[in-house]
């Protein structure tokens, strides 16, 4: 099978040649910047090689094309125009990160000041005149967003402050999109993996806006999750409006790509803790599903591609809710939150869900374990979730920058011993 083949059958539920692996294509399966330089100079042996930040609110390395082909990943990943800060991934400069030294290529309009304890102030649009946006501890691998709350006025609120980020896509934008889209499906033989803008409702990254320079309405983390419950009306008035253009950029974008992709990122929006849930299910039926679920019926209504969710923690409560919104993949499957275990998901959600994680524990295993228990684990995990096909290998979210390279080796061992 190719790639972009193997991808496809496992997305189907039917056998595949090899086990399906992914690191790289989305902001939820990635490699910290830091790990992905280790990784390529001790594979390749190339010293003088500088990985690209291709996400650096989450400061992700460039899975390049070398790389592709050494891990045997199939997957390839198509993003909007603009990343997390606001600007284009462009313009290419060196970065030295502070924390271990390791030089790092970001955009051009990377740009930062440092505080006086040291850490990395980033800001929206690259532009420096305006409040810092997110900051990077000096002795941390990534950004995390700063309160710009502005006072809340009751009686001035409107969710129409919370709809800015949201817009048509423009001409410009689906040009983008089909460029890039284009460009694999002709020139490669990748699954491709597109991320749709606008249509994750809640996604707490996304609530600050930290590529808006001035962002109004409610933007606090806090006071967001509070809204939830205190200003139902409110909330519900944004995801309307929210929904509605993105059921319009649905249909641009179908129209613009056809079946070139094979599954698109929808959502980010996470509704567990390690413990249990942090909203009910009837919040969630009541508030989120019917919006998540208009989404996906259009995608299914208009295009072949499968509906990937990311939602952390212990989800196992909603998933049947999930399936019947119209996901077909989950992500990351994080099994060591409670109710989690992988043998209970595959056997119960097997046949409707592709489990697209899973892999190892970045949480305790990959980071602090032995090689041999990563192998072990790496191993227990695929024997599981590759049952009956279903399954495409990643670990349960981004592998973090401080993670020992010989773990990582030793988890891409044992992806290699399982498709001997």
């Amino acid at each position: 099978m190719t790639p972009r083949e193997r991808l496809n059958a496992a997305l189907n539920h039917q056998p595949v040649d090899r086990l399906c692996a992914d690191f790289g294509a989305g902001g939820q399966t990635g490699i910290g910047v830091c790990a992905v330089h280790r990784l390529r100079q001790t594979l390749t042996g190339d010293k003088q090689w500088r990985v690209k930040v291709n996400e650096p609110y989450q400061m992700l390395g460039e899975i390049d094309e070398t790389m592709r082909r050494i891990l045997g990943l199939d997957v390839v990943g198509v993003h909007p125009p603009n990343n997390m800060f606001g600007y284009a991934n462009e313009g290419w400069k060196s970065f030295i990160m502070p924390v271990d030294g390791t030089e790092v290529l970001v955009p051009g309009q990377f740009n930062y000041t440092v505080s006086d304890n040291g850490d990395i102030l980033m800001y929206p649009e690259g532009d420096t005149s305006v409040a810092p946006c997110a900051k990077m501890p000096a002795s941390g691998y990534f950004f995390d967003s700063i309160r710009r709350q502005e006072p809340i006025v009751e009686e001035q609120l409107n969710p129409r402050d919370n709809c800015e980020d949201f817009g048509v896509l423009s001409d410009e934008d689906i040009c983008h999109f089909t460029h890039q889209v284009d460009d694999y499906y002709h020139n490669t033989d990748y699954g491709i993996y597109l991320t749709i803008p606008g249509v994750a409702f809640g996604d707490i990254a996304l609530v600050p806006a930290p590529w808006m320079k001035h962002p109004k309405g409610i933007r606090d983390v806090e006071e967001w999750y509070i809204s939830s419950i205190l200003r139902v009306d409110y909330v519900c008035k944004v995801f309307e409006h929210q929904c509605e253009i993105g059921l319009k950029n649905i249909e641009k974008l179908a129209k613009a790509l056809g079946d070139k992709v094979q599954v698109v990122f929808v959502s980010g929006t996470d509704f567990g803790t390690q413990r249990g849930l942090f909203i009910s299910p009837k919040a969630y039926r009541d508030l989120y599903k019917p919006f998540q679920k208009a989404i996906n019926d259009k995608i299914h209504e208009l295009t072949n591609w499968k509906v990937f969710i990311h939602s952390c923690g212990s989800v196992y409560q909603l998933i049947p809710d999930f399936i019947d919104a119209g996901f077909d993949v989950l992500n990351p499957v994080q099994c060591s939150a409670a109710e989690m275990e992988p043998k209970r998901l595959k056997d119960e959600f097997g046949e409707q869900l592709v489990f697209w994680g899973g892999g190892v524990d970045t949480q305790k295993t990959l980071p602090f374990g032995t090689p041999k228990e990563v192998y072990n684990e790496v191993k227990s995990r695929i024997e599981v979730f590759n049952q009956n096909s279903g399954f495409v290998f990643n670990s349960i979210h981004n592998i973090q920058s401080n993670v020992p390279t010989e773990n990582i080796l030793a988890m891409f061992e044992a992806i290699n011993d399982a498709r001997k």
